[in-house]
C-alpha cells in the first residue's frame, strides 16, 4: 500500500491498515526511526489491558533461576 505526504506532512492511513490493528479516530501512533527505515507503531488506550495474557505459557520465573544457576556454575 502507498500513500502520499500532504505540504502539512499529513498522510493516510489506509482503511486495510486501521482495520486489522483497530486503529480509531484519536487514537496515538509511535514513530520509530532507526536511521534506515520508519516504523509506525499504534500505542493501546489501555497498555496493561493490552498485555494481558502475553506472556501466558512462559514460565519467565523458571527461565530467570535457570539462568541465575547457570551464572553461577551451577546449572
Amino acid at each position: 500500500m502507498e500513500t502520499m505526504v500532504s505540504r502539512r506532512g499529513q498522510t493516510v492511513i489506509p482503511a486495510l491498515i486501521r482495520k486489522r490493528h483497530g486503529i480509531e479516530e484519536g487514537d496515538r501512533l509511535v514513530w520509530l526511526d532507526d536511521g534506515t527505515s520508519i516504523r509506525v507503531v499504534p500505542v493501546p488506550a489501555n497498555a496493561m489491558a493490552a498485555l494481558r495474557g502475553r506472556a501466558r505459557g512462559e514460565s519467565l520465573l523458571a527461565e530467570l533461576l535457570a539462568s541465575r544457576a547457570e551464572d553461577r556454575g551451577d546449572g
